[in-house]
């Protein structure tokens, strides 16, 4: 059963087909891309596929990617996911990203420590790593205020648009 995660403003859900025209256009769109290491999605079938395997991934047990939805709205203004989740090593990197329009209303905040309970808490997680684009400041803030600790700098780690960015490793400890 996939998890649904409230919080005061939002809800965090699985995302589904109906979902696709959405999820292509956040993640068609270059502010949205900018520091997040993908390429421009192109097509509805192409979000259809990146859903089921979303569901797959869920179903291995190897990652979790949750709609950002206002409670509000019911609008999707956006992702948040773990990632590399490990049973073994009791470890998840997160990811995050949001329609720009909605940035800046604490939106990111409430889903990200929402996630973090989650992994602790119900997914017996010990370590919750990010890995962000050195120039990425709004998401580094965003961590660290969470209680995440920068562990250094990944040189030339990640591309966007064939351009190579370092990024900074986070990490917190349950």
């Amino acid at each position: 059963m996939f998890p649904v995660l409230e919080t005061k403003r939002l809800v965090l859900r699985e995302l589904v087909e109906k979902d696709a025209q959405v999820i292509l256009k956040c993640f068609s769109n270059d502010d949205v891309l900018r520091y997040y290491g993908q390429k421009p999605l192109t097509s509805i079938e192409q979000v259809k596929q990146i859903i089921k395997n979303f569901a797959g991934q869920f179903k291995e047990k190897n990652g979790i990617k949750w709609g950002i939805e206002l409670k509000e709205t019911s609008t999707i203004i956006g992702t948040i996911g773990l990632q590399e989740w490990s049973f073994e090593h009791k470890r998840a990197n997160i990811s995050y990203a949001l329609f720009p329009e909605n940035w800046g209303n604490g939106y990111a905040s409430e889903a990200v420590d929402k996630v973090i309970s989650y992994g602790f808490q119900e997914l017996g997680l010990e370590r919750i790593g990010a890995v962000v684009f050195v120039e990425n400041k709004a998401s580094s803030h965003l961590l660290i205020k969470l209680g995440f600790t920068k562990e250094g700098t990944l040189k030339k780690y990640m591309y966007q648009n064939d351009i190579p960015f370092d990024t900074d490793v986070y990490s917190l400890l349950k």
